[in-house]
């Protein structure tokens, strides 16, 4: 399956964190060609700072397989991992990760920082960014906007 399909599961997944009132984040990893693991923003309703689209997704892939290492697995998610992120993919061992939009103020792989090229760092997936960042982006821009009006 092309990177697409697997980032419009992904940007699904964002619409049920959006519907929970959850910054709209979605993630999947994918093993095989199959999704082994789904997850979306939840730290509001979980009261859980870790509750990030891709540590849920990780979570769910892990049990699943049964296994925390996700060795040759991809996670699609639709914002550019943070470091807390970033270092629980490096601890899962993915092999890929790919990207919808970019994260210009908390993000760990290449907008504010680049985990991934660390060479000190023992575990290095490929990245790949911008697959549908229009759209992941739109999703974000339009929640933010909906959140600012509300306040006003």
């Amino acid at each position: 399956m092309p990177d697409d399909f697997y980032m419009r599961e992904a940007l699904a997944l964002a619409g049920i964190a959006e519907a929970h009132g959850e910054v709209p984040v979605g993630a999947v990893v994918v093993s095989d060609g199959a999704i082994i693991g789904r997850g979306y923003n939840q730290p509001i309703t979980s009261h859980d700072p870790s509750a990030h689209a891709e540590i849920i997704a990780l979570r769910d892939a892990a049990s699943r397989s049964g296994n925390y290492r996700l060795t040759g697995c991809e996670l699609y998610v639709t914002l550019e991992p943070c470091v807390m992120c970033a270092g629980a993919i490096m601890h899962a061992r993915i092999a890929r990760l790919v990207i919808g939009a970019a994260d210009p103020k908390t993000g760990a792989c290449g907008s504010v920082v680049n985990l991934f090229s660390e060479a000190a760092l023992n575990h290095h997936a490929a990245v790949v960014t911008g697959v549908l960042a229009a759209e992941c982006g739109a999703r974000l821009s339009a929640f933010f906007s909906q959140r600012r009006q509300a306040l006003k």
